[in-house]
């Protein structure tokens, strides 16, 4: 069979054609165009198949503006057509949302019905509901409810056009609020809760992650991972004898806004909010006779939607990132129920995951991806517009997305790691957003091949402005278990130490030169406290602080200077082998990243964290006592199982463990 879809290159629609691909045999055919061929083909390269092929056309144009030799050679010949195409945007202007959602859907049931398809797919959304209130089932549709925007009224009424008008058989699916993939986080753009995130990492960054917040009660979302809508609706549109039915793509259980806001404070470190009065209040005593629309959710949504209260959001917080229309939108009033759609994937193992399980990985996509703050941020663009920034270790972590975070203010990152295939995917990634990168691939522990790619650097580039020394290796294993493994100090040093002054001193004449360049060396806490079980690595890192404070001396007023960050610990693959990390307050590679933007914006000597100064300042005001503490811990914390070569991780003190970590977050221990 073969199969057509709209708004394929969206982002529900390539996750469809990719279970398509992997899961179904046929041609997919899909709509797009003229202008956006070169995306699809960056897809059909990622998708590595040569059975997804464009059909020119457009949305706006009457059946679809296809080619009408092409209709004919195709009708009756496909089976099932999917129709993605729409504007997922409560934002949107009315017009538009006419011109994609209703008008889209009419040209797209033209094109099908003229196919003759076998069946016509087409998603619509809960907002079909508009403002039913109480349960809403997958038999209901036109209830009489209010549809409160032109998102919810287009969505209606192209809903209506597909039931009333078909001559094909059909299908209705409705997600609820779709969000980023649940393994990988990946999303395409900032909607639904993603509108808060800014707003809780300013909380993240001002305020202490223990103060409670107060908040209200503002009645239940919905929220579903894209994964789970593009294989519901690849297993429900191949299911026999279900055409004319809908199917609610949604969490079975209502999940409350203030849980779901928490939950991503959680994950971003945010303040939690408390409702000292919510629905259990609300809902109980005298004040259950209180009308809905007079209570917290309903009297928030009326304000919003009220002109003047909207007038007032777009200047507050409006200029934090959330539209007003999306606070007036965060509730349904509706209850969905989707009953039927659970029992049409029975047995599949297609099931909506629990939001605590991945709310964690939406943060992280959404933080390294999707926030755009360092690139809008004037200082940023000043100090980095044009300049090169040489960053090691830059096809993961913390390298990798200081990579996105200079290109996004329109510096132009040279990429250094041992392997190139990572290096271009994150080149890739930053040319496809508009920006120039450049891939230099190096053994940053061979020193030859340090002298080469600096030859390169400096014949290729016409500047450097920047270097990052960010490449490293962390070795946690006491004394006792390095008696026969000397080459893990001779290692740690050759990448962390002499690896990174080579590369700065075979650089240093061209920024002496240019009379400009500036060092930035990722160091650690641990030079400041000296935790146990760190004496290689810490030890690598002391002596490049030594080495870049005495040449930081010598280059005075020649225009080269150097910062040194004392980072805290940081969840990134190097902590993975340390299983019991698993369980520390880290910071993210995004949080680290933000750091060393600003050692390049603000250009300071050095960078530390409060404990590492109470760290310093403990050593040698104190030394003794100091070392009482850091033995303490040295008794607390068992060598990894990586450390001993084993598989399992020992150790039993699991609470005295998590206190330490919080009472000294950030500390290798």
């Amino acid at each position: 069979m073969s199969y057509f879809v709209t708004g394929a290159t969206g982002f529900i629609g390539r996750h469809l054609v990719e279970e398509l691909l992997g899961r179904r045999e046929g041609d997919i055919f899909v709509l797009v165009r003229e202008t956006s061929r070169s995306r699809l083909e960056a897809l059909t390269r990622q998708w590595a198949s040569d059975r997804v092929i464009p059909v020119v056309g457009d949305l706006a144009e009457p059946g679809l503006g296809v080619d009408e030799e092409w209709v004919e050679a195709q009708t009756g010949r496909i089976e099932h057509f999917f129709h993605l195409a729409a504007i997922y945007d409560m934002t949107a202007d009315s017009s538009t949302n006419d011109a994609m959602n209703v008008g889209g859907t009419r040209h797209a049931l033209d094109l099908a019905e003229r196919l003759g398809v076998g069946c016509f797919h087409h998603v619509s959304s809960v907002a079909a509901a508009g403002d039913h209130h109480g349960r809403f089932d997958e038999t209901m549709f036109d209830e009489g409810q209010h549809l409160p925007s032109a998102y919810h009224r287009t969505k209606h009424e192209s809903e209506a056009i597909v039931r009333d008008e078909s001559t094909v058989p059909w299908r209705v699916y409705r997600p609820s609020v779709v969000v980023g993939h649940s393994e990988t986080g990946e999303m395409d753009k900032v909607d639904g809760p993603y509108y808060f995130f800014p707003l809780l990492k300013l909380l993240r960054d001002n305020l202490p992650a223990w103060l409670p917040l107060v908040g209200v009660d503002l009645g239940d979302t919905n929220v579903v991972p894209v994964d789970y809508v593009a294989r519901a609706m690849d297993h429900l549109a191949h299911l026999p004898d279900r055409d004319g039915e809908a199917f609610h793509l949604v969490n079975p259980e209502p999940q409350p806004v203030v849980d779901t806001i928490n939950l991503f404070c959680t994950a971003a470190g945010a303040p939690r909010f408390a409702t000292p009065i919510d629905r259990r209040v609300t809902r109980a005593g005298p004040l259950a006779l209180v009308p809905r629309m007079l209570r917290p959710s309903g009297v928030v949504g009326a304000l919003v939607r009220s002109g003047p209260m909207q007038a007032v959001l777009d200047q507050t917080i409006g200029r934090a990132g959330i539209p007003a229309e999306v606070l007036g939108h965060t509730s349904f009033s509706a209850v969905f129920d989707s009953r039927r759609t659970e029992q049409a994937l029975a047995g599949s193992g297609i099931a909506v995951p629990d939001l605590e399980s991945y709310a964690d990985t939406l943060w992280s996509y959404w933080e390294e991806q999707l926030d755009e703050s360092t690139g809008r941020n004037v200082a940023n663009r000043a100090a980095l517009q044009g300049k090169h920034v040489v960053i090691t270790g830059a096809s993961s972590g913390i390298g990798r997305v200081t990579a996105l975070k200079v290109a996004q203010a329109g510096g132009v990152p040279v990429l250094v790691a041992r392997g190139k295939d990572k290096l271009e995917e994150t080149r890739a990634v930053i040319e496809q957003r508009g920006g120039q990168a450049h891939v230099f691939p190096c053994d940053l522990s061979d020193l030859d091949a340090i002298d080469e790619l600096c030859e390169r650097l400096g014949a290729e580039l016409p500047t450097i402005d920047f270097v990052v020394n960010n490449a490293g290796r962390s070795i946690r294993r006491s004394l006792r278990l390095s008696q026969d493994r000397f080459h893990d100090f001779e290692r740690t040093m050759q990448l962390n130490y002499f690896g990174a002054i080579r590369l700065v001193m075979r650089l240093m004449p061209a920024m002496q030169e240019q009379k400009s360049g500036h060092i930035v060396n990722v160091s650690s806490i641990g030079v400041q406290t000296n935790p146990p079980r760190f004496s290689a690595y810490v030890a690598s890192k002391s002596a490049l602080d030594s080495w870049s404070n005495v040449v930081a001396s010598e280059v005075v007023g020649k225009g080269v200077t150097f910062t040194n960050i004392h980072m805290p610990l940081v969840r990134t693959p190097m902590i993975a082998p340390t299983k019991l990390y698993d369980r520390f307050p880290t910071i993210s590679p995004a949080q680290a990243a933000d750091i060393l933007i600003r050692a390049m914006v603000e250009r300071p000597h050095e960078i530390n964290t409060a404990l590492g100064n109470a760290g310093a300042i403990a050593h040698t005001v104190m030394p003794k006592t100091a070392f009482r503490v850091l033995n303490m811990a040295y008794q607390v914390f068992p060598d990894s199982a990586a450390a001993k070569g084993e598989e399992v991780e020992g150790g039993t003190r699991e609470s005295e463990q998590i206190m330490l970590a919080r009472l000294f977050k950030g500390v290798h221990w």
